[in-house]
């Protein structure tokens, strides 16, 4: 039930008008009575996140039953092969998950949220992290992997990822991506066009001087 519940509120955060839109503004419209339409992997890609320790085929399996609970599905599905799954993801590529976030990634607290303010402004804080990718060529050459003194290569490439977060939820409402080689003060910079007027931004211990603030 838990897994149906959080399908359920995926789909609402994600309505199929909003994936359908986004979809079809990125030129991957596709044709709907195929077995994995661009719909369809879109969902697949955001329940990953949401069964991260499942395989390709547990996770569709997983998303069929709780777009069926939530009404958003309709009729028998085959669970289509991992290569199926994998072919369907490079067909649809990054642009819609990208637009897709960008649509959605917003502010969410009110003023009675605790912690979301202080005095007039809205607390938001950027920090970073780094996040294992899949173990391919093209990955580790974009990306890079990291070392340590025990071992020469580690087993996976490594992305860089510097978000912008709302501190009462913890909402993230901007995110920059790069190599493992990016420094976190670069990246950072990227996200000072997402700031509003209102505010106030606590940075982590790296971001910091007086050349960084022009305003």
């Amino acid at each position: 039930m838990s897994d149906r519940i959080a399908v359920g509120l995926l789909t609402r955060t994600f309505p199929p008008e909003l994936v359908d839109r986004v979809v079809a503004e990125c030129g991957r419209p596709g044709v709907r009575t195929r077995l994995l339409p661009p719909r369809v992997v879109v969902y697949f890609v955001l329940a990953m996140c949401l069964f991260s320790g499942q395989g390709y085929e547990e996770v569709a399996r997983l998303l069929t039953q709780g777009l069926a609970w939530a009404k958003r599905w309709s009729g028998s599905w085959q669970v289509p092969s991992t290569a199926a799954i994998s072919r369907a993801r490079v067909k649809l590529g990054p642009e819609p998950m990208k637009a897709l976030f960008a649509e959605v990634a917003r502010p969410l607290a009110t003023g009675e949220t605790q912690g979301a303010r202080y005095g007039r402004w809205r607390l938001v804080a950027i920090d970073g992290t780094v996040l294992g990718a899949p173990d391919s060529d093209v990955n580790a050459a974009h990306f890079g992997r990291p070392k340590t003194h025990r071992i020469e290569r580690c087993a996976y490439p490594q992305v860089q990822m510097e978000a912008l977060a709302e501190c009462g939820t913890h909402a993230i409402t901007a995110a920059a991506l790069g190599p493992l080689s990016s420094s976190e003060p670069a990246l950072a910079r990227s996200l000072f066009s997402h700031l509003c007027g209102n505010d106030l931004l606590l940075a982590d211990r790296g971001v910091c001087g007086a050349s960084w603030w022009p305003w």
